[in-house]
């Protein structure tokens, strides 16, 4: 195989593949759950949150084709087995629970943060330790897609204070003290 010359050593160039093996990992199991959580809503939510997750699952695949180009650009291999995507990712499955709509939404948010604070730490990485600033204008991208998806779903149950079940609280919404 031809050498790469763009600039980056190979320890530089493994140390951007190690942490967008991570990513992939990490975007694969959240579209797992997102799916999964797509085929599973039920309730008042159902057609929204159904829709929702579609759009979400249809950009978090294309987000993993991108993580995977950009590994195989810089030389490397994508994660591309489940067993890996397991060893890899920060993330967690949930087997065996079928979480309510409103605790769906909220694994979601917490597992997009998770995402967002990971993605943060890697593009400092790819700058300072690496000095791959492609591969952090790029994880910047990515970050503003999960931080795009985690307010759209954190907004989903923050407008009117609902129950777990799906009712809506006797308290309503409630506004910052200062903002009355």
């Amino acid at each position: 195989m031809r050498p790469l010359n763009i600039g980056l050593t190979e320890e530089q160039r493994q140390g951007v593949t190690d942490l967008l093996n991570k990513d992939l990992s990490d975007a694969y199991l959240l579209l797992i759950k997102t799916k999964k959580y797509h085929w599973d809503v039920v309730g008042p939510q159902f057609r929204s949150l159904h829709q929702l997750w579609e759009e979400h699952y249809t950009a978090l695949t294309e987000s993993i084709d991108a993580i995977a180009e950009r590994v195989r650009a810089l030389g490397g291999y994508p994660v591309g087995t489940a067993e890996g995507f397991l060893k890899y990712a920060s993330l967690k499955e949930d087997p065996g629970t079928l979480p309510n709509a409103f605790h769906m939404v909220e694994n979601l948010v917490s597992d997009h943060e998770q995402v967002i604070r990971n993605l943060r730490e890697h593009i400092d990485q790819c700058g300072d330790d690496f000095h791959d600033q492609g591969t952090a204008d790029f994880l910047t991208g990515l970050m503003e897609q999960h931080e795009q998806m985690a307010w759209m779903l954190r907004s989903f149950i923050e407008g009117e204070s609902i129950q777990p079940d799906g009712r809506l609280s006797a308290e309503g919404l409630k506004v910052p003290v200062n903002m009355k």
